[in-house]
């Protein structure tokens, strides 16, 4: 049986862990940067920031080993926690399809992304572990 642990590191080696740190602040200056510069984008961050994470809300439950997130959640957790998702949106907002308060919402989704790198979570097993 293999052993899973809540502070289990998905980017491998401290390298890819400094390397996310190292865009993790570089987001979070553009975020500040592009809100000033625009005046907009307040409510984008706060969504955006902290959206991802509704999957642990929905992945809760009792009788859940420590750190585990419950099957149900674990594709929607995988989804909010690609880059693959801001860098759309970024796209978008670039082309003016969306309001540039949508370019700051994918500044702060990848920076939630990248922070939760460089911290060491990364995204989950099937059985809702996080990847070692």
């Amino acid at each position: 049986m293999t052993s899973h642990t809540a502070t289990a590191i998905g980017p491998r080696g401290a390298a890819a862990r400094i390397a996310y740190t190292a865009l993790a602040v570089f987001l979070l200056v553009a975020i500040v940067l592009e809100t000033v510069e625009h005046g907009t984008g307040y409510w984008q961050i706060a969504v955006f920031g902290l959206g991802p994470d509704v999957a642990l809300l929905l992945g809760a439950g009792s009788g859940l080993a420590k750190g585990r997130l419950h099957p149900r959640a674990v594709r929607l957790y995988n989804l909010l926690h690609r880059f693959w998702g801001p860098l759309l949106l970024a796209v978008l907002a670039s082309f003016g399809l969306i309001s540039i308060g949508y370019l700051i919402g994918a500044l702060a989704w990848a920076f939630h992304i990248s922070l939760d790198r460089a911290l060491g979570y990364g995204l989950r097993t099937r059985d809702g572990f996080q990847r070692p």
